[in-house]
C-alpha cells in the first residue's frame, strides 16, 4: 500500500463569534475592501495626465500616485519599497509574531468574505456540517450552487477591480463589457478571478498551511519574547487538567479545590479557528494570529463569570512568568533599517529633478580622428520632462575647453508635461598635446527661456588617441 504523503483535507467549518478582535477584523476588512474596490474609481485632477488617482500606465511607462508621476527611471523604488516591507515583515514578526497573516493578508481577507457569504446562505456551523454530510437533494443543490455563485461574484470583481488599476477604470470597463477590451485585460481578470475563487473559497487553510513559505519560516523570527496566541496552560490546566462543568465543579473555587482548571473543554476555541488547530496543544505554524479563539473564550470566561484571558496575546517569557523584552538587538536593528531605507525612499523622491538628462557613450568606435585632424566622439542622449508643464532646453557642454558640440537640429528642444526625446549628438575637439586620454566633462541641461539656470548636468567623459 503506498505512503500517503498529504493528509486528506478534512473541511474547517468555523464557527462565528463576536468580541472585539473579531469586530477589529470587520474594520480592517472593510477599510480594505473600500480602499481595493473604490481606488479605481477616485478621480484625481491634474493639469496633464489622466485624472484618475492610481493609474498604472503600461503603454506611457508612467505610475500615475494622486500627486506623483512614477517613471521607468525611477524604478529603484519599487526596489526601495519592497526592502522596507520586507523589513517591516520582520520587524512586526518579532515583536507581534504573525498579526500580518490574522488581519491583514490577502488570503484571510478574502477568506473571511467567503465564509460570511457561506454563512448567510447555508447557516451557522451546525447546519453547514450536516448539510456537508448530508445527501444531495433540492435544499442542498440550492444552497450551494448560490454561495459558489456569490463567491463567483466576489472573485469576479476582485479580478476586474485588479485589472482597472491598469488603465481608465470607466472607458476599460466599457471596453470590456462590450467585447472589445484588449487581450491582456481579459486574461488577468479571469485569471485572478479563478485563483481567487479557488484560494478563498475551495483551498483556504491549506493556503496558510501548505502553500505560504511565511508559515515555514516565521519561526526563524520568533523567539521567547515575541506575542503569540498563547493558552494559560497552567490555570487552564491546573493538577488534574481541564474538566465540563458538571455539578460540584460549576464554580471557580470548587474547581480549585480538585485540582481542576479554568477550561471546561468546551471546544468553542476550536470551533471558531479558521485553520481548524487547537490552540491548547501549543504553538503550532498553522496559527494566523487573528485572535478569534480569545474572543471565544473570554466568550464563555464571561457566560461562567470566570477571569477573562485564559487564552491571549502573550510571549513565552510571560507565560512563565519572566519580563518580556521589548528592547532586543534584533527588534533595534530591524527598526534602525526600516528608518534608513524609508528616510532615503523619502528624500529621493522628495529631491527628484523636474528634468532628467541620460547620457550613453557610444563606443564603437570610441573616437573618430576627422580628415582636419579634430577628435569627434559620439553619445546618445534622453532628455525626459518631469514636471505637468511645458518646458524648453538647451544643450550645452561644460568643463571641456575648446571643445565644439553638435546636435544637428536639436540643440534646442520643447517637450510637453511628461515627454522624453532622445538625440545622438558628437563632441568635436582639436588635438593637443595632452599626455591624458579621458577627459572628464559634463553636459548641461539650461533653460532656454533662461540661459543661466542649469536645470541639470550629467557627467561623461572624451575619449582621446
Amino acid at each position: 500500500m503506498a505512503e500517503q504523503l498529504i493528509q486528506k483535507r478534512i473541511p474547517v467549518v468555523p464557527r462565528s463569534v463576536s468580541g472585539r478582535f473579531r469586530a477589529l477584523k470587520y474594520a480592517i476588512l472593510l477599510l480594505a475592501y473600500s480602499v481595493y474596490y473604490l481606488l479605481p474609481w477616485l478621480r484625481w485632477e491634474r493639469s496633464s495626465g489622466p485624472n484618475q488617482a492610481v493609474l498604472f500606465d503600461i503603454v506611457g511607462r508612467k505610475f500615475y500616485l494622486f500627486d506623483l508621476v512614477v517613471y521607468a527611471q525611477d524604478i529603484f523604488w519599487l526596489a526601495g519599497f519592497l526592502i522596507i516591507a520586507a523589513f517591516l515583515l520582520f520587524f512586526v514578526t518579532s515583536i507581534a509574531g504573525r498579526v500580518f497573516c490574522g488581519y491583514f493578508c490577502f488570503q484571510t481577507l478574502w477568506t473571511d468574505v467567503f465564509v460570511l457569504i457561506e454563512r448567510l446562505v447555508q447557516g451557522e456551523r451546525t447546519a453547514r456540517i450536516k448539510l456537508i454530510n448530508g445527501p444531495m437533494n433540492g435544499e442542498k443543490f440550492i444552497k450551494l450552487t448560490m454561495t459558489k455563485l456569490l463567491w463567483l461574484l466576489v472573485a469576479l470583481l476582485t479580478g476586474l477591480s485588479f485589472t482597472l488599476y491598469w488603465g481608465n477604470a470607466p472607458e476599460l470597463l466599457q471596453q470590456l463589457v462590450a467585447g472589445t477590451g484588449p487581450f491582456p485585460a481579459y486574461a488577468t481578470t479571469l485569471f485572478l478571478t479563478a485563483t481567487t475563487f479557488v484560494m478563498a473559497g475551495l483551498a483556504r487553510e491549506q493556503v496558510c498551511t501548505y502553500m505560504c513559505p511565511y508559515s515555514r519560516f516565521q519561526a526563524v523570527m520568533f523567539d521567547q519574547d515575541t506575542l503569540l496566541v498563547a493558552y494559560d496552560e497552567k490555570r487552564g490546566e491546573a493538577e488534574n487538567g481541564r474538566w465540563k462543568p458538571v455539578k460540584g465543579l460549576l464554580k471557580r473555587e470548587e474547581r480549585q479545590a480538585k485540582g481542576y482548571g479554568d477550561c471546561i473543554d468546551c471546544g468553542f476555541c476550536v470551533q471558531v479557528c479558521p485553520t481548524g488547530i487547537d490552540i491548547r496543544n501549543g504553538i503550532q505554524y498553522q496559527c494566523i494570529s487573528c485572535a478569534l479563539c480569545i474572543d471565544a473564550c473570554n466568550t464563555i470566561m464571561d457566560s461562567i463569570n470566570y477571569p477573562r484571558d485564559l487564552i491571549r496575546y502573550s510571549s513565552e517569557n510571560e507565560l512563565h512568568g519572566k519580563q518580556r523584552r521589548w528592547y532586543k538587538p534584533k527588534n533595534i536593528g530591524y527598526a534602525l533599517m526600516l528608518l534608513l531605507i524609508s528616510g532615503i525612499l523619502v528624500w529621493s523622491v522628495a529631491t527628484r529633478v523636474a528634468s532628467e538628462l541620460r547620457v550613453n557613450q557610444i563606443r564603437q568606435p570610441l573616437y573618430v580622428v576627422l580628415s582636419d585632424g579634430h577628435i569627434q566622439n559620439r553619445y546618445e542622449i534622453k532628455i525626459t520632462n518631469k514636471t505637468d508643464q511645458p518646458q524648453k532646453y538647451h544643450l550645452a557642454l561644460e568643463g571641456l575647453s575648446s571643445a565644439e558640440l553638435d546636435s544637428g537640429y536639436f540643440s534646442e528642444t520643447s517637450l510637453g508635461p511628461g515627454e522624453s526625446q532622445q538625440l545622438q549628438v558628437r563632441v568635436k575637439m582639436p588635438p593637443d598635446s595632452n599626455s591624458e586620454k579621458i577627459r572628464p566633462f559634463y553636459f548641461v541641461l539650461q533653460s532656454r527661456d533662461t540661459p543661466s539656470k542649469v536645470v541639470v548636468k550629467s557627467k561623461a567623459r572624451f575619449n582621446l588617441p
